[in-house]
């Protein structure tokens, strides 16, 4: 049987705390949708927010507040009432390592569906101003996926995820990505560039048409 050759990998490298990154996830799905069979969607996290970092929402909340419109006009996601009560309250812990270890966990056992689920988590926190801190946020979410909620809890504290979440972001950086959301197209050993920052559905499924005739 003659063997299948590799799809190109699109790589959707965001994070869960990125407000663009959550205008720019709708596209990814679609473009998973559209070009089924023509590339293979892989969402990686760049963990935004680690470390020294880590620091309560109302030290970003003067800027990010003054572009969720912008973000929300030109990208249609919606940012609810309860995640603007957040930010006005002051204390939530902006921290992404915990909503990257739960899709660096789910895209272990649901590849096929982790570009969904990270758009639900990121749902969750900017619609619907969950604690993405509790593990227990994520409870819900894997269980609509068919997944044991208590075996996934087990595996957001395995040291195998927390290592693997801490090597992906080393391999983000090692990418060189410097900004989120970022996707890359890549071919064999070949990397391309495709989006820097948001783009709509057009503009970008145009660009990786090019890419993909030019590879």
């Amino acid at each position: 049987m003659e063997q299948q050759p590799d799809l190109p990998e699109l790589l959707y490298i965001s994070d869960p705390l990125c407000a663009w990154c959550y205008g720019m996830s709708p596209v990814i799905q679609r473009v998973q949708q559209e070009f089924a069979g023509r590339v293979e969607v892989s969402v990686l996290c760049g963990g935004m927010i680690t470390g020294e970092q880590v620091e309560p929402i109302r030290e970003q909340w003067p800027v990010l507040s003054g572009a969720l419109g912008q973000v929300q006009q030109v990208t249609g996601v919606e940012f609810g009432p309860a995640f603007r009560a957040l930010g006005q309250e002051g204390s939530y812990v902006l921290n992404s390592e915990l909503p990257c270890r739960a899709i660096h966990a789910f895209r272990q056992l649901r590849q096929a569906n982790a570009a969904q689920f990270a758009h639900e988590v990121q749902q969750a926190y900017f619609r619907d101003g969950t604690d993405l801190n509790n593990p227990a946020t994520y409870a819900p979410l894997v269980a609509a996926y068919g997944l044991d909620a208590a075996d996934f809890q087990e595996r957001l504290q395995s040291r195998e995820v927390i290592r693997g979440t801490i090597l992906e972001f080393a391999a983000v950086g090692k990418i060189g990505v410097h900004g989120f959301p970022t996707v890359v197209l890549r071919v064999g050993s070949q990397g391309y560039v495709l989006a820097r920052g948001y783009q709509p559905y057009p503009a970008f499924s145009s660009a990786l048409e090019q890419a993909l005739l030019e590879a």
